[in-house]
């Protein structure tokens, strides 16, 4: 028998809603961190005194096997697979409908918990009637204090301090900082707006009563409007710090193709929308501040990118000017005309042909790279100049003008590499191993194997009694003394190996050493350590860029360039002729708008579902539009969809147009 969820439009089991002698039902939405899943899964099966517990994970659809790979290894555990990735609040509403515990706790996949956490979470509750969510205190990996676990809802104030940095400003203020509640103690038990959707233990009627998550909101966004509405029904939240996790923040994300920033502001658009739509001038205001913040965090984000590029600028212009000097006998010997079109031309040339080689956004300014992109610059501006032959002031001076930027780039390049050495930016991180001495032995092996010549290990410490001579001297030392071990070795990185570490012991050693910006790595096993992708953390790697090169700066530029171009031309020379033709189809119109306007592309997804709505917009045609999309079932259209992100290049938009053109659907 089964049952229909009013709330997610999904079939579940009907004895899901059926009371039990539950005390708490763990329901826990992955999506591709299967590793990271299995370390929390352990992490629930300490011990926790003699509370009944059912755990369910809602899997969402993940590529990396995790139902197949983890339900042997936890047979206790009820793993609910979806057919496609419905978003954290979506899939949430699935497991909250299965649950049969009073008492529901929303916890996310990259979650440690405290062997005490459960019990000591459980035993507030009851303590405490009126309160509907309450969350505990929750660490980053280095030990600080996530500020997101108790926080104030973004009323049009509160949004105010949090957008135009009023908050970081004054973080003690009981005024501006009222979105992290910065000014109050980390410490302390008391009611807050709301807490962190990586760790909300809920009152289970309380929580089916308002209905669940909201599905409109994909990611982010749905606790803060969780804990409004549970506010709304006549219930508090409260932070209660008795307890500590550890949240590994944007694992998920960093897996998928998800655009953090941008789905963040959206679901703080959508919240506003939703619970102060009232004010027009409020939430014309929060678009403002959103397109701002954004603009500020991409900038921050590529700073050193956007510094190096204002350099080579500055330097094409003064290197052209002493070039003129040189030719001519003057700075600025040239006609009338000329100005400011030389020195507004110029400069775009050549910063347009670096980029496009990939000089500045998507690796690390280097010499040879700068030489392409300056031979690229002469051959456009040489040919140029025989379309506009009044500019053809003397070939010689542009010559000149490469040769000089040259050395002007290569002298920049060479500075910062030595001013990254100097400060030490290119040092390798040094990494302190936790755990039996066999596990250490092997994940210290496989990163050796993996990224030796990012890693310097320091040494091990170990969980075990010694049990002989250690003939590398590799072991330094016991986990009765780690903080004191990290402290004395300069470590950069702890990587913990095994089950057999309290994590209690672990977050109060974590937290002495959260002011060094040490990073703290749980692998359960050896062979989790390369899987967790520790490796590639410890050494700044990213592969998603990689994964999607349509996320390359080059591609979305051109691509935005295309689609500008493209809509403005079949705006003005192909609307007459729709008109003409009398065509039937209203949306042809708004969708060309819509490309001007950046809401869609022209070669795009069908439709983009899930994650890969952050990595490519809705095209007018595509890959599936060109498959007749209305015979074929969701899973083949993400497929195509995943297909066209992951194989992107100019040459198969091009096959798309001209298929779309010739298709008679």
């Amino acid at each position: 028998m089964h049952a229909h969820n009013l709330i997610t439009g999904t079939t579940v089991p009907e004895d899901a809603s059926l009371t039990s002698s539950i005390d708490i039902s763990v329901v826990i939405v992955n999506y591709n961190v299967r590793e990271f899943l299995h370390e929390c899964l352990s992490s629930l099966s300490r011990p926790h005194t003699n509370l009944q517990l059912e755990v369910i994970v809602v899997d969402n659809n993940s590529h990396d096997n995790s139902i197949g790979t983890l339900q042997p290894l936890f047979p206790d555990v009820r793993f609910l697979g979806l057919d496609s990735n419905l978003g954290f609040g979506r899939a949430n509403n699935v497991g909250i409908e299965a649950a049969r515990g009073r008492y529901i706790l929303l916890l996310n996949p990259d979650t440690i918990v405290q062997e005490d956490t459960l019990e000591s979470m459980i035993r507030y509750m009851d303590e405490h009637p009126h309160v509907g969510i309450s969350g505990c205190k929750v660490l980053n990996a280095d030990g600080s204090f996530q500020m997101q676990c108790r926080r104030g809802f973004p009323s049009p104030w509160t949004s105010f301090c949090k957008l135009f940095g009023l908050q970081a400003l004054f973080p003690k203020s009981p005024l501006f900082a009222r979105y992290n509640q910065t000014f109050r103690s980390e410490d302390e038990t008391y009611m807050v707006d709301a807490v962190i959707g990586a760790f909300m233990f809920c009152r289970a009627d309380a929580l089916r009563a308002i209905g669940g998550f909201d599905p409109d909101f994909f990611m982010y966004g749905e606790d803060l409007d969780l804990c409004f509405r549970m506010k709304q029904s006549g219930f508090e939240t409260a932070y209660v710090p008795i307890t500590t996790i550890v949240h590994y923040k944007g694992e998920s994300t960093r897996r998928s193709s998800i655009n953090e920033l941008r789905v963040f502001y959206q679901a703080m658009e959508i919240f506003a929308h939703k619970h102060y739509g009232h004010s027009k001038l409020f939430l014309l205001f929060l678009k403002a501040g959103i397109r701002l913040r954004s603009l500020v965090a991409y900038v921050m984000r590529h700073k050193r990118s956007l510094l190096v590029l204002f350099i080579d600028v500055l330097s094409v212009i003064a290197t052209f000017v002493l070039a003129v000097k040189l030719r001519r006998g003057a700075y600025l010997a040239l006609p009338n005309y000329a100005f400011p079109t030389v020195f507004i031309v110029l400069p775009l040339v050549v910063a347009g042909c670096m980029i496009l080689v990939g000089e500045y956004f998507e690796y690390r300014p280097t010499i040879r790279r700068a030489a392409v992109g300056l031979l690229a610059s002469f051959f456009v501006l040489s040919s140029l100049t025989y379309y506009w032959n009044e500019y053809a002031f003397s070939r010689g001076v542009l010559l000149m003008t490469i040769g000089f930027s040259f050395v002007a780039l290569s002298i920049t390049r060479a500075c910062l590499s030595l001013l990254e050495r100097l400060s030490g930016g290119g040092k390798r991180r040094r990494v302190l191993l936790v755990g039996t001495r066999d596990h250490v032995m092997t994940a210290m092996n496989a990163l050796r194997h993996e990224h030796a010549p990012h890693i310097e290990f320091v040494g091990a410490v170990q969980e075990d009694e010694t049990d002989g001579i250690d003939e590398n001297r590799s072991i330094i030392g016991h986990v009765d003394y780690l903080t004191r071990t990290v402290e004395n070795q300069e470590v950069d990185d702890v990587i913990v190996v095994g089950n057999e570490l309290s994590y209690t012991m672990l977050m109060q050693s974590m937290q002495a050493l959260s002011g060094r910006g040490v990073r703290f790595h749980i692998a359960g096993e050896p062979k989790h350590v390369v899987a967790l992708g520790i490796a590639e953390t410890i050494s700044s790697q990213s592969g998603l860029v990689d994964r999607y090169r349509i996320l390359s700066f080059r591609v979305r530029a051109f691509r935005r360039v295309f689609d500008i171009v493209g809509s403005i031309l079949a705006l003005l020379i192909l609307s007459p002729l729709r008109i003409l033709a009398r065509s039937k189809r209203r949306t042809w119109w708004s969708d060309w708008w819509n490309v001007l306007r950046g809401r869609m592309s022209i070669v795009g997804l069908y439709p983009p579902t899930g994650d890969l709505a952050s990595v490519a917009k809705p095209g007018f045609t595509g890959l599936a539009h060109v498959s007749h999309p209305e015979e074929l079932s969701p899973q083949t259209l993400q497929e195509l969809n995943e297909y066209y992100v992951q194989n992107y290049r100019p040459s198969l938009d091009l096959d798309i147009i001209i298929k779309s053109l010739f298709s008679h659907r």
